[in-house]
């Protein structure tokens, strides 16, 4: 009896490791991959931290090249410190060469050395040419408080090496008035602004309206000379961080599974506006409230 328990418990372990070796053996499909270029936060709630959140709600499998160390929380940047231009340049290459990237997208680059480094990468890889692989850029060129973030000279990398291999262009109000030189406080001039910013750069552009008064956020993308509108009713009494760089990396996930850009879009803002309405929030030691996105559906 003793020797028939002791037969059935090895039987019984034998099927269990069988089972889970044949578990660990079944070939899973392989997921899409994206690329996010821009600066680490520390508090995790925007830049390459939020970008792998997004990417991972997905199903999309992140790579990152990080470009500078920002110290901050949300509503607050202490220090950012840049990386060197050669070891960007590095991540990037090291990635393209062994990844079958889907898409990529750019955040905070910090200055005219990292952008033109950042460029001359990605057109030095031959994904540049047929077929071409997507690429978002997130021009992070003012804070969501107005302050600006980089110097003309860095602003003139974008425009002249960076912005000619955009497949889309995503700046916030701010952004685009610094890249006009104009100010845009209405529906009337946002639609002026960005039928002009597509016609001087070339490609398209998602012109994000958060900043302009109303209940409903609401974003323009200008694209072969269209309109299309992208709308979703504002959270109030959020101060969150990270929207833009959330944003544009869930842009980023749908090109790199395959979907069309529209479609792309539609979906990041869905995402994004979920994420903002169903946020974290702690209370500092000073009793100070701190926002955070939840990246998830």
């Amino acid at each position: 009896m003793v020797a028939r328990d002791r037969w059935a418990r090895r039987k019984r372990a034998a099927f269990k490791n069988n089972a889970q070796r044949s578990t660990l053996n079944v070939q899973r499909p392989t997921p899409p991959v994206a690329l996010t270029i821009a600066g680490s936060d520390s508090s995790a709630g925007a830049g390459i931290q939020a970008d792998l959140k997004t990417f991972s709600a997905f199903g999309v499998y992140g790579l990152t090249a990080v470009t500078c160390i920002v110290a901050e929380i949300p509503g607050k940047v202490s220090r950012i410190e840049p990386l060197s231009s050669g070891i960007v340049r590095e991540q990037i290459e090291v990635l393209v060469k062994n990844f079958q990237i889907g898409a990529i997208k750019t955040g905070l680059l910090c200055s005219a050395e990292i952008i033109s480094a950042v460029a001359n990468t990605i057109r030095g890889t031959g994904r540049m040419s047929a077929p071409r692989i997507p690429v978002v850029i997130d021009p992070v060129i003012v804070a969501t408080s107005g302050d600006p973030l980089l110097e003309p000279a860095a602003i003139e990398a974008y425009e002249k090496e960076l912005f000619p291999l955009a497949t889309l262009i995503t700046p916030n109000l701010y952004e685009a008035e610094r890249l006009l030189g104009t100010e845009i406080k209405d529906r009337q001039a946002m639609h002026h602004a960005g039928k002009e910013l597509e016609r001087e750069f070339g490609t398209a552009f998602l012109l994000k309206g958060g900043h302009l008064p109303g209940d409903a956020a609401t974003d323009l993308l200008f694209i072969d000379g269209k309109i299309v509108e992208f709308s979703a009713p504002k959270a109030f009494g959020v101060a969150t961080h990270g929207t833009g760089c959330t944003y544009s990396a869930a842009i980023t996930a749908g090109l790199a599974s395959g979907l069309a850009l529209e479609e792309a879009i539609r979906r990041a803002k869905k995402f994004v506006t979920e994420s903002i309405a169903q946020h974290f929030r702690w209370t500092s030691p000073s009793g100070k409230n701190l926002d955070a996105l939840r990246h998830s559906f």
